[in-house]
């Protein structure tokens, strides 16, 4: 038939990440995935099932005994991003969120990159940078380049 579409199997994946700043200062996470060192900001993959603010809650609490509240949406992926490090062709869709803590943080951070006992797969530890020396090449994947961008050049930092 003309003009007809066909169908292509192509899956998704979708991750959701919080931008939590506390005292000019933003987390981030440092970990060894998929035989790859990266830093990136705190989260992970939706669940099926699981609204992204759910998904988010669930992270932190996973990663860090941390209860948070989204204070503001920041960024969606609106460009085709193929997820590189995964297994199978899948496109990246990436949601991120200023969050706040409800409670105290008290999850352990470290200053120096990559401090983990072993650089075995899962491996992770969290450090805060000041928001001064945040930049594109502080973390690696491609969406989270953009939102350092949209962070550097936007109001929303300025309310700690």
């Amino acid at each position: 038939m003309p003009g007809k579409v066909e169908r292509m199997d192509h899956q998704f994946t979708i991750r959701i990440y919080g931008l939590l700043i506390d005292d000019g200062k933003i987390l981030v996470t440092d970990e060894f995935r998929m035989n790859t060192l990266m830093t990136k900001f705190p989260g992970g993959a939706l669940e099926f099932g699981e609204g992204t603010i759910d998904c988010l809650k669930r992270e932190f609490r996973e990663e860090l005994d941390l209860e948070i509240e989204v204070d503001q949406h920041v960024y969606t992926t609106d460009y085709f991003q193929p997820a590189r490090l995964l297994p199978s062709t899948m496109q990246l869709i990436s949601i991120y969120y200023r969050v706040k803590t409800t409670g105290p943080m008290t999850f352990p951070t470290t200053d120096i990159p990559f401090d983990f006992p072993e650089t075995i797969e899962g491996a992770q530890c969290f450090r805060w940078i000041p928001l001064s020396e945040l930049t594109e090449e502080v973390v690696t994947l491609p969406i989270d380049k953009k939102v350092v961008g949209i962070i550097r050049n936007s109001k929303f930092v300025i309310r700690n």
